[in-house]
């Protein structure tokens, strides 16, 4: 009888000390194709910091957005515009309407070797579709995807979307519309600026800043999902704090200004 309470009190002490025997399910988050790179080093520094991970799923806003609506079972949601999150905050699905964390930015982008000579202003690309040497150009699909739908409002903004429309080829998001730009299937594209500032990304292509002026502003938003657990919720609080706000600004994001305590 004494060894076997020993043999108990043992296998309760082993639980105590033991960190999985505490460990929270690791939560699954749905984020922004834009973010692929920023919030795969945002979680990796989590953590470091925290012992703690979360599982990331990449894709377009607009996918998840009616994904969410369905009741997918994602924790927190990272939106490439604020828009779809407020819908789900007024639709009853969120833990309140979130926090803005960062603000998006557009870039042309060309593979090496393209006949389309890169620049802020589309000069560029504007000659090569005088001269007929635009076959093909990427963006991410407008009717789900912000980046995409911001494109559009900057090739509208510089007149050039009629002579492009029929030139399109459409990405499910930013992150596909990019590959389609630089693959040599295309001559090029518009894209998430966030996506070409990878050191490794640029033997492979030349890109510029796009003036944020053409488009409606691409305000990002996280909020947590109804139901979200602890782990998700430190992260959410993790992504309001100095170490992942220098992150999302090395990867060319324009920071809100964090909220008050």
């Amino acid at each position: 009888m004494i060894q076997t309470l020993m043999r108990w009190g043992l296998a309760l002490l082993a639980l105590a000390v033991s960190p999985m025997a505490w460990a929270q399910p690791v939560p699954n988050i749905a984020a922004a194709s834009d973010l692929r790179l920023a919030l795969a080093a945002v979680a990796a520094e989590f953590r470091r910091d925290t012992g703690q991970q979360v599982k990331l799923t990449f894709g377009s806003s607009g996918n998840f957005y009616r994904q969410l609506r369905q009741g997918a079972p994602f924790q927190l949601f990272l939106s490439a515009d604020e828009d779809y999150i407020l819908k789900l905050a007024k639709a009853g699905k969120t833990m309140g309407t979130g926090q803005l964390y960062a603000v998006g930015r557009l870039a042309l982008v060309a593979p090496k070797g393209s006949p389309l000579l890169v620049d802020s202003k589309l000069a560029g690309l504007r000659a090569a579709l005088r001269q007929g040497k635009i076959a093909r150009f990427a963006i991410a699909n407008p009717e789900h995807a912000p980046y995409g739908e911001r494109a559009a409002q900057a090739l509208k903004h510089t007149k050039l979307w009629p002579p492009l429309s029929r030139k399109l080829v459409l990405g499910e998001n930013v992150a596909q519309a990019l590959q389609f730009a630089i693959s040599g299937g295309a001559q090029g594209g518009i894209v998430a600026y966030s996506l070409v500032l990878d050191p490794a990304f640029k033997a492979r292509a030349d890109f510029a800043l796009l003036p944020a002026s053409w488009h409606q502003p691409l305000r990002q938003r996280v909020v947590l999902m109804k139901g979200a657990g602890s782990v998700a919720q430190r992260f959410y609080l993790y992504l309001q704090q100095a170490p992942a706000r220098a992150i999302l600004a090395r990867h060319g994001f324009a920071l809100p200004k964090p909220p008050r305590a």
